[in-house]
C-alpha cells in the first residue's frame, strides 16, 4: 500500500459549513438596509432553502426549467454561479430587488461560514507531519479569503477551484490537476469530501477517498480525525 503523502479536502460540508438560511437572510437584510416583518423572516428563509438559493445548502426541491442549464454549469463559471443562485432566490418574493444580490454576496463572506471543530487542528497536524494539503472545491468564487479569515490557510499548500479551470468534480482532470499542484502522484493522495459522487471520483485517477457527513458543525466534532490515522 502506498504511503499517503498528501490530502485534498473538499470545502463546503467538509472543512466548513454554510450558516443556516435564517441567519443568512437576516444578514443580507441588514447589509442591504431592507426591512422585513419579523414574523415573515423564518417563512421566507425556509422558502429560500426549499428553492435551493443558498449556495452550500440544500439543492432545489424543484429546479426551474429555465435555470437547468446554468445549474449544470454553475461550478465551471463564476457568472453562471451568481446567475443561477440569484435566479433561484428570485423564485421567492422578497421586499426589494437589491436583496437577491445581497444574499449572494453574503454567502461569500467569512462570517457566513463556520469551520468544523476539528478542521484547524487536523490541518495543522498534517502540516506538522510534512503532509501536503490542498483544498479542491466545486465552487464559483474564490474561497481563499474565507480560509484566511478562519486561520486555515496557513496549513494549506494549494487551492484548486473548479471555476478557475472550467472543469468540476468528478471530472478526472481536476483531480489530476490538484495532485500536480501538490507535487504528488495520485496514489499518494487522499481525497476527503462529503459527496460520494463528486469527491469519490478521485478514485478514478488512483487517489484514496475518505467520505465525511455534511452534518451541522455541532453534530460533527471529530469527523476529520480519521484522516490522521491514514497518513504517513
Amino acid at each position: 500500500m502506498t504511503t499517503i503523502k498528501g490530502v485534498l479536502f473538499d470545502f463546503s460540508g467538509t472543512l466548513l459549513r454554510i450558516e443556516p438560511a435564517e441567519s443568512w437572510l437576516r444578514a443580507a437584510l441588514a447589509a442591504s438596509g431592507t426591512a422585513m416583518a419579523e414574523a415573515e423572516i423564518p417563512h421566507r428563509a425556509a422558502a429560500l432553502e426549499r428553492a435551493g438559493a443558498l449556495p452550500g445548502g440544500a439543492s432545489p426541491a424543484e429546479l426551474p426549467a429555465a435555470l437547468a442549464g446554468l445549474w449544470e454549469s454553475r461550478d465551471r463559471d463564476a457568472g453562471h454561479h451568481r446567475a443561477v443562485y440569484t435566479g433561484l432566490a428570485r423564485q421567492v418574493p422578497l421586499p426589494g430587488a437589491e436583496l437577491y444580490e445581497a444574499l449572494y454576496d453574503r454567502h461569500k463572506t467569512a462570517e457566513a461560514w463556520q469551520p468544523y471543530p476539528d478542521a484547524a487542528g487536523v490541518l495543522a497536524e498534517l502540516h506538522r507531519r510534512g503532509i501536503r494539503v490542498g483544498v479542491l472545491s466545486n465552487i464559483g468564487w474564490d474561497l481563499r479569503p474565507v480560509l484566511r479569515a478562519h486561520g486555515l490557510d496557513r496549513s494549506v499548500d494549494a487551492c484548486v477551484l473548479s471555476y478557475e479551470h472550467g472543469i468540476q468534480k468528478p471530472d478526472p482532470r481536476l483531480f489530476s490537476l490538484a495532485c500536480q499542484e501538490l507535487g504528488l502522484e495520485p496514489s499518494a493522495v487522499l481525497m476527503v469530501g462529503d459527496d460520494r459522487t463528486a469527491d469519490g471520483g478521485a478514485t478514478a485517477v488512483g487517489c484514496s477517498f475518505l467520505p465525511v457527513d455534511p452534518l451541522p458543525v455541532d453534530r460533527r466534532p471529530d469527523g476529520l480525525r480519521p484522516v490522521l490515522d491514514l497518513v504517513g
